[in-house]
C-alpha cells in the first residue's frame, strides 16, 4: 500500500512540476502579484492623503497679525495680502481648485485679542476657507489650524494637557498590528488557500475522469486507499505551497498597503511557535479544503462540471471567514473548534491577535486530521463505485 501510495504522490507531482506553466500560475504568480498590486495600492492611497515635500502652498490673507506673521510666513505657502473687496474672488479660486485657503482675520484682531473676556460673550472670530476635495488644500487647513491653536493656548493658558514628551496612549504598536491583521488575514488567507485547492484538484480528479486515465488507474493492482490517499497528500503539499505564496505575498505588502491610513505595523510581534500554530492551522485546512473538493469533484464529468459544483464550498468558506469580525476567540467554547474550516478561522483570528489557547489550537489540528481522513475514506468510496467513476 505505501508504495502505490508514493507513486501516486510521484505521479502527481510529476505531473505538476512538469508544467512550468502551472507552477509559475500556481505557486509564483500569486504571491508576487499580491505584493505588486498592494504596494502599488499602498503607495496609491499613500498619493491621495499626503501632500508632496516640495509643494508650496498658495493662499491668501486679510489682516494678519504683526505677532503671527513670522509663524505663518515661515511655513511653505505662497501668502498674497488682500484687501477688503477681493476677498469673495479668492473663495471662489478655492473652490475651483486654483488657490489652496484663504485665512481672514478681523481688522482689529490684537486689541479684540487683548481685550476680550469670556463673560464678553462671542471671542474674536477668524475665518479660514479650504477646499475638502483637495488634498493639498486639506492638509494646509490642519497646518494652519494648529498654528492658531498654539497660539491662542499660548494667551489664556491656564493648565496642560498631555504635556511631555510620556505616552499618553495605552494601545500598544503591538495590540494595534495584532487588532489590523486578525481583521484582514484570516480571509485573505482562506480565499488563497481554497483558490490554491481549487487550482488543482478538480483537475486531478474530475479531469482525469474527463481525459479517461482515471480508469487505467482504477484498473491496476492497487488499493483504492492507496490510490485515493495519494491524490489528497500529493495535491495538498502543491496547495500548501500556492497558499503560502499567497500568504507570504500578503505579509510583505500589508505595512505597504496601510502605510496610506499611518498604521505601523511590525510582524516581528509574532514568535517562533505563533508561525509554528500557524503553519499547522494551514496544513490541515488545506488537507480539508483538498479533501472536499476532490469528494465533490469526483461526482463532476468535466472540470467545468467540478468548478461548478465547488461554487457553493467557496461561497460557504468565504461567509465562515467573515465569522471574525463578530468577536474573538478567547473566552469561546472548545465546542466550536471541533467544526471543520469554521475552527479554522478563529484559530488564525486567535493566533493573529494573540488570543489563542493551546487547547484550541490542539482541538483544531486534531479534528481537521480526523475530517480529511474521513474524507479520504469517503473518496475511496466513491473510487470503488463504478457508477461515480464511469458515469457518463
Amino acid at each position: 500500500m505505501k508504495s502505490d501510495m508514493l507513486t501516486i504522490i510521484k505521479k502527481e507531482f510529476a505531473r505538476f512540476f512538469g508544467d512550468r506553466r502551472m507552477v509559475v500560475t500556481t505557486i509564483l504568480m500569486p504571491g508576487l502579484m499580491i505584493y505588486i498590486l498592494y504596494t502599488f495600492m499602498g503607495k496609491g492611497m499613500m498619493g491621495q492623503f499626503t501632500t508632496d515635500d516640495a509643494y508650496v502652498g498658495k493662499a491668501y490673507v486679510q489682516n494678519m497679525p504683526e505677532e503671527l506673521a513670522p509663524a505663518l510666513k515661515g511655513l511653505p505657502v505662497e501668502w498674497t495680502e488682500l484687501s477688503e473687496g477681493e476677498v469673495n474672488a479668492a473663495r471662489d479660486k478655492i473652490t475651483a481648485k486654483e488657490a489652496d485657503l484663504l485665512l481672514v482675520f478681523p481688522a482689529d484682531f490684537s486689541a479684540a485679542v487683548a481685550e476680550y473676556e469670556v463673560a464678553d460673550g462671542a471671542a474674536p472670530n477668524v475665518e479660514i476657507y479650504y477646499n475638502s476635495t483637495e488634498v493639498e488644500s486639506a492638509n494646509l487647513y490642519k497646518v494652519i489650524g494648529g498654528v492658531l491653536d498654539s497660539y491662542e493656548e499660548s494667551m489664556a493658558n491656564k493648565f496642560d494637557v498631555n504635556a511631555g514628551e510620556a505616552a499618553y496612549d495605552l494601545a500598544s504598536q503591538k495590540d494595534a498590528t495584532g487588532q489590523l491583521f486578525s481583521m484582514m488575514l484570516p480571509l485573505l488567507l482562506m480565499t488563497f488557500l481554497f483558490s490554491g485547492c481549487m487550482s488543482i484538484a478538480p483537475e486531478a480528479i474530475a479531469g482525469e475522469k474527463e481525459r479517461g486515465t482515471i480508469a487505467t488507474l482504477l484498473v491496476t493492482p492497487m488499493k483504492r486507499s492507496s490510490l485515493a490517499l495519494g491524490k489528497i497528500i500529493s495535491l495538498s503539499a502543491i496547495a500548501l505551497l500556492a497558499g503560502l505564496s499567497s500568504f507570504l505575498g500578503t505579509m510583505l505588502s500589508l505595512p505597504n498597503l496601510m502605510a496610506g491610513s499611518g498604521a505601523e505595523l511590525d510582524a516581528s510581534f509574532y514568535g517562533v511557535m505563533d508561525y509554528v500554530l500557524l503553519l499547522g492551522v494551514i496544513f490541515t485546512t488545506v488537507l480539508v479544503l483538498v479533501s472536499l473538493i476532490s469528494v465533490i469533484s469526483a461526482f463532476a464529468k468535466s472540470i467545468k462540471e467540478a468548478s461548478a459544483a465547488n461554487a457553493p464550498l467557496m461561497i460557504l468558506t468565504m461567509g465562515l471567514s467573515l465569522t471574525t469580525m463578530f468577536g474573538g476567540t478567547g473566552e469561546k467554547s472548545l465546542g466550536i473548534f471541533c467544526i471543520p474550516l469554521y475552527n479554522s478561522v478563529h484559530c488564525m483570528y486567535g493566533i493573529f491577535s494573540f488570543q489563542y489557547t493551546p487547547a484550541q489550537m490542539a482541538v483544531t489540528m486534531a479534528v481537521n486530521l480526523v475530517c480529511a481522513f474521513l474524507l479520504a475514506f469517503g473518496l475511496t468510496k466513491l473510487f470503488n463505485s463504478e457508477k461515480v467513476m464511469f458515469a457518463k
